[in-house]
């Protein structure tokens, strides 16, 4: 199963976190978005979840620290204590044998970003 962990900043709107998306791969057999739970109900990411027709599942803060990220954002590493939200929740979600599919994508206007998980699930 594949799932996409977005990361994105509060003032991004559907069209940043789509972009992201489609920079990692977009969603051909995606099963899930996943985020930080506190940005699950974010307002950009329900609408694109709703567009997709796809769950969010949101993952705890201690679930994203015990994920290791193939990269590393000073400015995420300071908020969440992780190297990157997308693919540290791409991570969790997707279960414990999970691996990236390619390392995070950054949207066009650099306000989201969006990495592809594949595992067996939790």
């Amino acid at each position: 199963m594949k799932v996409a962990g977005i990361g994105f900043r509060e003032a991004a709107g559907i069209d940043s976190l789509r972009s992201a998306l489609t920079s990692a791969g977009g969603a051909d057999g995606v099963i899930a978005l996943a985020t930080a739970a506190g940005k699950a109900e974010a307002k950009a990411l329900v609408a694109l979840a709703a567009e997709l027709r796809l769950p969010i599942r949101a993952i705890a803060p201690g679930a994203l620290a015990a994920v290791e990220t193939e990269t590393w954002s000073e400015r995420v590493a300071a908020r969440f204590g992780i190297g990157s939200l997308a693919e540290a929740a791409a991570l969790a979600a997707a279960g414990p044998a999970a691996r990236l599919l390619g390392p995070r994508a950054v949207s066009a206007d650099g306000m989201a970003t969006a990495a592809i998980a594949e595992g067996d699930g939790p």
